[in-house]
């Protein structure tokens, strides 16, 4: 079954339907792997979910800080930003079964010899223990108190991981890193709060992917989060967030010999 791993779509249907017709007249059985920021600001976030909802166990859908984000609106705990389109979501009489789906989806996966997640992985992790790291929030999300976890769940502290954290300060750090994360030192410490170009980062800081000695350098990995790069095509990298719902294109790659899929994309959104 050919695989094929599908960047961000922030709630743009019309766009994720395109590439699926590509996609299928590629294959008539494909796996579907998304990387994350399934919803929001794109025009129709609920036919978003019910399209991938309906692949079925032909897909598996990372989570993203979107994702997060809608979790975290509609439980009174973050409010509508101004450029949010998931109250369409909030409004479905199934409301609450689309919500249980989506903090059931992980946060990251491997398969085929790669890594995938929606922003990045810390220097310090290698895959093992990336996929462990992740498991210990994908449960507390599963578990009875995922509500009172998300009210835990937001701050840029710590900022460092260190593997003696425990409880919300580990499991924020582990959300931070991997949906979230652009930029960080040498040492792991990650910057937050900027969104600079990857050509020009914070002083003293570094894309989470060039950083030295990151422990999984040797194993590519594919992320999304990051619409500035654009196309990233390394031997050890693939970047899949081109900005669709920023009018760039909707992305995916074939895994057995990394041929990119695209569409064109209107833009729902305007930078500022």
């Amino acid at each position: 079954m050919p695989v094929y791993v599908i960047g961000d779509l922030q709630g743009c249907q019309p766009s994720l339907l395109r590439l699926l017709d590509l996609i299928h007249a590629d294959s008539t059985d494909p796996q579907l792997i998304f990387v994350g920021d399934l919803v929001n600001r794109g025009p129709k976030s609920l036919e978003t979910l019910r399209v991938i909802k309906g692949l079925g166990d032909r897909a598996v859908a990372l989570l993203g800080n979107h994702d997060l984000h809608l979790l975290a609106v509609a439980h009174g705990i973050r409010k509508n930003h101004s450029s949010d389109t998931v109250q369409e979501i909030l409004n479905a009489p199934d409301r609450d079964e689309w919500l249980d789906w989506l903090r059931r989806r992980p946060l990251a996966h491997y398969q085929d010899g790669y890594l995938m997640v929606h922003a990045g992985v810390l220097p310090q992790w290698n895959v093992e223990q990336t996929l462990a790291l992740a498991h210990e929030v994908e449960a507390k999300l599963r578990s009875s108190d995922w509500i009172h976890f998300l009210t835990e769940m937001y701050g840029n502290q710590p900022a460092k991981w260190d593997e003696s954290l425990t409880g919300n300060d580990r499991l924020r750090c582990i959300v931070n890193a991997m949906t979230r994360i652009r930029f960080c030192t040498a040492d792991g410490t990650m910057e937050l709060s900027k969104k600079e170009s990857a050509a020009s980062p914070p002083r003293g800081n570094f894309p989470w992917f060039d950083v030295p000695g990151r422990r999984t350098a040797d194993i590519p990995i594919i992320f999304g989060h990051w619409s500035t790069l654009g196309l990233v095509m390394r031997p050890n990298l693939i970047g899949l967030d081109t900005g669709c719902v920023w009018g760039g294109k909707l992305s995916a790659v074939r895994l057995e010999d990394r041929k990119i899929f695209q569409v064109d994309c209107p833009q729902y959104c305007v930078p500022g």
